[in-house]
């Protein structure tokens, strides 16, 4: 699938990649945050979390901090008012307090200033464009908070068979991504070193997804998405993309296709005490 950073993500599509983002992050999360060093439980853990949509990013991070001893109070900021009141509706983790704000990155120097003890997102940094992942680091930098930047995509795709109109659709894929200036496929490597450049101790973990007839609804998204996009930034694709597109329905209907697709999740930990 292939967003912007302003029109909002269909609910569906971030139902349907939740139970896929949780396999992929299951085994990585506890190391993430060893990296971070948070600071000690003897108080709620002040998290602010962007482009929270949906909550997945709560309901991943809340238990694995729970079992740390946090109590927590999650500040979710999201662009879209339909998800957020969605979020906010539904229940609570236990020993989590959660309040849902409109804004998005530009309204995380005043989330930060309201006092913060780690900022994180999943999903969000291949739809930012170089001088708004500048703007990220340099907030936390001055802020002197940690992050765990969760499910950066690479751009890396295997898929099992091959297909002859593979690289022309990662080609067109890739392509329409990076529209508008954002980084697209290049975000998680720009990230790094830009964290890494205002003074972060970065941590990259791989988080690739598995796709398969294990979840097929998923699979079949993610391939309509990846040909819809190519075909959008490449007309004419057209007729390629909807033969690939048939070809590639027919191997998960029959259980013979597989993808990978790869993710980064990035933990940044501040180099010394806040400025």
């Amino acid at each position: 699938m292939s967003h912007d950073d302003t029109t909002p993500v269909p609910a569906a599509w971030l139902a349907l990649r939740e139970p896929e983002d949780e396999r992929a992050r299951a085994a990585v999360t506890d190391g993430l945050l060893d990296h971070l060093a948070l600071p000690a439980a003897d108080r709620p853990l002040r998290v602010v979390d962007l482009g929270a949509g949906t909550g997945a990013n709560l309901r991943h991070l809340a238990p694995a901090l729970a079992a740390r001893g946090y109590a927590q109070e999650w500040l979710l900021l999201d662009h879209d008012d339909d998800l957020l009141r969605r979020t906010a509706d539904a229940p609570a983790p236990a020993g989590v307090v959660v309040r849902p704000r409109l804004g998005d990155l530009a309204g995380l120097a005043d989330a930060l200033g309201d006092g913060a003890d780690l900022v994180t997102c999943a999903a969000l940094l291949d739809l930012l464009r170089p001088d708004q992942v500048a703007d990220l680091a340099a907030a936390l930098a001055d802020a002197g908070v940690p992050a765990l930047l969760a499910l950066t995509v690479t751009g890396g795709v295997a898929l099992d068979p091959p297909h002859a109109h593979d690289d022309a659709l990662r080609a067109a894929f890739d392509a329409h991504q990076r529209r508008g200036g954002r980084l697209g496929p290049d975000a998680a490597g720009v990230a790094a070193q830009t964290l890494a450049a205002a003074g972060a101790r970065v941590l990259a973990v791989a988080t690739p997804w598995h796709l398969g007839p294990a979840a097929p609804d998923l699979a079949d998204a993610w391939l309509e998405g990846r040909a819809g996009a190519a075909v959008a930034q490449d007309p004419a694709l057209e007729r390629d993309a909807d033969a690939w597109l048939a070809q590639r329905r027919e191997q998960l209907a029959a259980g013979r296709l597989r993808a990978v697709v790869e993710h980064v999740d990035l933990a940044a930990a501040p180099a010394a005490a806040p400025r």
